[in-house]
């Protein structure tokens, strides 16, 4: 489905911006199915879920990434616009196996590999994003450019 620009001036951006957003959820489903239906490629791939808050200034990513340190993160932008966000899912344990020592239990689940990609809006300056990962969520702003001047209509008199 197209947006008419029509749509956009009848205050359909909000929607608009939202179907860019899902676009590469859709896109991704399709390239990472469900555990179900996992292949060798891409096992281990976790689709972690995103809040997405739009402010007049910036889009802020909020995601939940339990276990994983900063260093663990990568967020970086590919093809021009889109956001990605990926990590190994490995987490160093303990090395308790020295001089008879031995796990009785391991029940915390290492993070799965995660993968997630967001086709920014045209408003979005991928030079300016920032990222923090902090008691387990990762935000990452997205800095908007400024709205284009508009365009003043001047009536000049005919002499």
């Amino acid at each position: 489905m197209g947006t008419r620009v029509g749509d956009l001036l009848n205050g359909d951006l909000g929607a608009t911006v939202n179907n860019l957003f899902n676009l590469p959820e859709t896109m991704e489903k399709l390239m990472f199915p469900s555990r179900g239906h996992e292949n060798h490629d891409n096992k281990g791939v976790s689709s972690i879920p995103v809040d997405i808050l739009e402010t007049p200034k910036d889009y802020t990513f909020f995601m939940d990434v339990p276990g994983l340190s900063k260093s663990e993160i990568q967020v970086t932008i590919e093809d021009e616009n889109t956001l990605v966000i990926r990590s190994n899912g490995k987490r160093k344990r303990q090395d308790g196996e020295d001089e008879g020592c031995k796990y009785l239990r391991l029940e915390r689940r290492v993070p799965q590999k995660l993968l997630r990609k967001f086709r920014l809006p045209e408003n979005a300056n991928v030079s300016v994003i920032t990222a923090k990962c902090e008691n387990g969520v990762l935000t990452v702003v997205v800095e908007k450019n400024p709205p284009p001047p508009i365009s003043k209509t001047v009536e000049v008199a005919i002499a």
